[in-house]
């Protein structure tokens, strides 16, 4: 009896652990096609519970009908071989353009590639406890037994996944790892080895697949122009070569999960692919004319690329970039152009710690707010309480420039930040500026929020660069009293530490970007 109790908290400790690294791993892999938000994890956590739920029930089932260690066996290979296919299917499913809202998309995904997973892993546990129980006298203290295993087996698939192996194996290097111990399981644990026949049928159908299946697992599809590839604790990190939109550079590009992050030129860094980056440098020739130097920090570093330009174009300015992924850091000094004696200093941690941790004595004169991107917004980086904490740390005459995307007509997120700031910063402190077009004619595009512990004159940016010869300028301020009438209004919150539904609030933007919506 002792020995099969120890033989059924090995099985269940295996099966929980598998289950956990694939739950974990699922968020990363499904990152690359639906981003990270509130939505993935939600419908990630919802359908592998469906899924273990359905699995016990007909796991019960089984377990009466087929009381047998091969019962058990079969189920453990099966369960590898589920494990198997979700990176092949993910390939399969994740670019489709179903015609559904983003929401439903997520659910439908994970179902189709999570869920018969789920259901085999858990129809295991009432097997286990079928072929363990054969005194009633003892049932609490087996079945306490094994539960126990169970969920130490699920705590340390948790810590293992999250702190280690995603960063050390990558997402498919794990799936197939995991499926492999199932299937080995289910040949040591089910008896499978006894059955010549079946071990040797098996073996011929499995073998011919290895190579396809180990393929899936060290060689994620990438495009041909993409020369690096990684993932980290925080994302999937592709680099790839492509033109400038003149074709007159050879730009590496930097994509974050699913998103292009950053366009560099790595011979030239005063070279600005993104138009939102054009009007920082003018917001910033207009403001450092002023300064002998400066002291700017950067919340968010992606490719670094604005850095890179501050620190060739003004050589008295110190630069700090919070950036989270210490992989990102190390991608940009490899190979995007931040050799080891930059004067950008780079800290690798939350750009809110960072922040409520700096020195108001220490102040800076500029902070770019460069973390927020149209599938994943770091909600924190997005409330009251932390513009507080900027205001904090800004001098008085700094300002803070933040780009947000967003749909100027119909977007809900880019109203309930500016009215956000608003409260923290004060009215008249806080603009919106766009790109030179008719402000009838903007839709989805990236916007430039500009804040300051004192008022800003849109007036004098106009004068200054008439003054210097230039007859136009790509940034327009949003008219005061229209981007009064744009945020005030039923639609628009009041973003807090307590209330925060970014995810909620950028949805649609998504759902109208990517075409999930009918007639978009």
């Amino acid at each position: 009896m002792q020995r099969e109790v120890i033989k059924a908290n090995a099985v269940v400790f295996i099966a929980s652990f598998c289950t956990l690294v694939i739950e974990l791993v699922a968020g990363r892999i499904m990152a690359p096609y639906v981003g990270v938000s509130l939505y993935t994890w939600t419908s990630i956590i919802g359908i592998v519970l469906a899924g273990i739920s359905v699995g016990a029930y007909l796991g019960g089932l089984l377990a009466d009908r087929y009381p047998r260690p091969a019962t058990l066996g079969w189920l453990l290979l099966l369960s590898g071989v589920g494990a198997f296919s979700i990176a092949p299917l993910i390939t399969v499913v994740g670019p489709v353009q179903w015609d559904m809202s983003f929401m439903a998309r997520i659910v439908l995904i994970t179902t189709l590639v999570f869920f018969a997973p789920a259901c085999l892993l858990g129809m295991i546990s009432p097997v286990v406890v079928k072929l363990t129980l054969d005194n009633l006298n003892k049932t609490g203290n087996v079945v306490g037994s094994i539960y126990a295993f169970s969920t130490l087996g699920s705590i340390l698939g948790t810590f293992a996944t999250g702190f280690f192996l995603i960063q050390w194996m990558g997402t498919r290097n794990i799936l197939f790892v995991m499926g492999t111990i199932l299937v080995l399981s289910g040949f040591i644990f089910g008896g499978l080895f006894k059955r010549k026949a079946a071990f040797a049928a098996l073996l011929l159908v499995v073998l011919p697949f290895t190579p396809p299946l180990r393929g899936y697992a060290l060689r994620p599809p990438l495009e041909k122009e993409t020369y690096f590839h990684k993932e980290s604790n925080y994302y999937t990190i592709k680099l790839k070569k492509t033109l400038s939109r003149c074709g007159d550079h050879v730009l590496d590009t930097l994509v974050l999960d699913n998103l292009i992050h950053s366009y560099t030129s790595i011979d030239d860094p005063l070279h600005l692919e993104y138009d939102y980056l054009r009007i920082y440098e003018e917001l910033m020739n207009w403001q450092a004319a002023e300064r002998s130097s400066f002291k700017t920090l950067f919340i968010g570093g992606g490719g670094y690329t604005f850095p890179r330009y501050m620190e060739a174009v003004y050589p008295h300015a110190e630069i700090d970039v919070v950036e989270i992924d210490p992989e990102v850091t190390k991608v940009v000094g490899r190979f995007l152009g931040v050799s080891d004696t930059s004067r950008i200093r780079s800290y690798n941690e939350d750009g809110r710690w960072f922040v409520m941790n700096a020195v108001e004595d220490e102040a800076y004169d500029f902070i770019f707010g460069d973390a927020f991107n149209d599938l994943s917004i770091p909600f924190h980086l997005t409330t009251k309480e932390f513009a507080l904490e900027l205001k904090r740390v800004l001098k008085p005459d700094g300002l803070l420039m933040a780009n947000v995307i967003d749909n100027m007509r119909t977007g809900r997120f880019l109203p309930s930040y500016i009215r956000t700031l608003e409260e923290a910063f004060g009215k008249g402190h806080v603009h919106l500026i766009t790109e030179d077009t008719e402000h009838g004619d903007l839709g989805i595009s990236t916007y430039i929020v500009v804040a300051g512990p004192s008022k800003i004159d849109p007036a004098d940016f106009e004068r200054a660069f008439k003054e210097d010869g230039h007859e136009s300028t790509l940034s327009r301020f949003f008219p005061p009293y229209l981007l009064q009438e744009y945020i005030n209004t039923p639609k628009t919150v009041i973003l807090t530490d307590d209330y925060v539904p970014v995810d909620n609030l950028i949805a649609p933007i998504f759902e109208e970007r990517f075409g999930y919506r009918r007639g978009q």
